[in-house]
């Protein structure tokens, strides 16, 4: 008994680490809240009525409603063709973004050409730009298209983003050459290696980009505005605004379609957060 008290003495964690595990929690558990806060009062206030939401904005639904969402399911205003458009426009760029930013990033991580530094340099300096500087070019390339307030002027314009080329890059980087070479060896091409070996190593990082694109899209207000002109080719966020009124806002019937709004989004990161963890925890590794 003597020879053990020293180990299991040893073993107890010390009041010190004991202390700083508890402020982290605590620490946690405040950033969590803050977090949570602004999506708890926008659930609570979608199931008040509208005075109560005027009245008593920060306290508990009393009593409850669900007005505001018999309103938007009565058809007065089109929120859930909002949502496929956005559903459909988020999906559609996030494809074509996965696929432009792999190719050109495995391009510029694996390949030899003349002026791949170049190439990248500038691509990257693309970045430093404000996304509004694009916004006339743009416009008058859709309008000269003819594709405003249709589907592609909202998916084709920002499917050929930097930062995906950028974050794919730094991901093929740090795989493994001998892997491929070992392909090469038994007679794979270019783009087989690329489709069957670096792509699937490469699972995490496309998850996580196809989710900052799908959110990117979905998020996405200004752009929709000045090119989709009909209220049924709408996207949800610019649509959500035109719920609010010219002299009365009805902020239940508005928390409702935030409330609507942000279910995809959750479902979504709710199915790819471990491909995200096992990216961010790669590069962690790499690093």
């Amino acid at each position: 008994m003597t020879t053990l008290a020293p180990s299991t003495a040893h073993r107890r964690p010390s009041r010190r680490r004991v202390t700083s595990t508890a402020v982290l929690y605590a620490v946690l558990i405040v950033l969590a809240l803050v977090i949570l806060l602004p999506l708890l009062w926008t659930v609570m206030t979608s199931f008040k009525t509208d005075a109560d939401a005027v009245r008593n904005p920060y306290s508990l639904p009393h009593p409850v409603s669900i007005d505001a969402y018999t309103t938007l399911a009565s058809g007065q205003q089109p929120i859930f063709l909002w949502l496929w458009n956005s559903f459909a426009a988020a999906t559609i760029q996030t494809i074509l973004i996965l696929v432009t930013a792999s190719m050109g990033a495995y391009a510029l991580a694996r390949m030899d050409f003349a002026g791949k530094k170049i190439i990248f340099g500038v691509i990257i300096s693309t970045l430093l730009v404000p996304p509004v500087v694009f916004l006339i070019p743009n416009y008058l390339i859709v309008q000269n298209l003819g594709w405003l307030d249709t589907l592609l002027a909202i998916t084709v314009p920002g499917a050929a983003g930097a930062f995906g080329i950028f974050f794919l890059r730094q991901f093929f980087v740090g795989l493994p050459v001998e892997i491929e070479e070992a392909a090469r060896i038994d007679g794979a091409g270019d783009f087989r290696i690329f489709l069957q070996v670096v792509l699937p190593l490469a699972r995490p990082a496309l998850a996580t980009l196809a989710v900052l694109s799908f959110l990117n899209n979905w998020n996405d207000f200004l752009w929709p505005v000045y090119v989709l002109l009909s209220p049924e080719n709408m996207t949800l966020q610019p649509g959500l605004a035109m719920l609010q009124g010219a002299y009365r806002t009805h902020f239940a019937i508005v928390m409702a379609g935030a409330v609507i709004a942000s279910v995809p989004v959750l479902v979504i990161f709710g199915f790819a957060q471990r491909q995200i963890v096992d990216s961010v925890a790669g590069a962690a590794v790499k690093g």
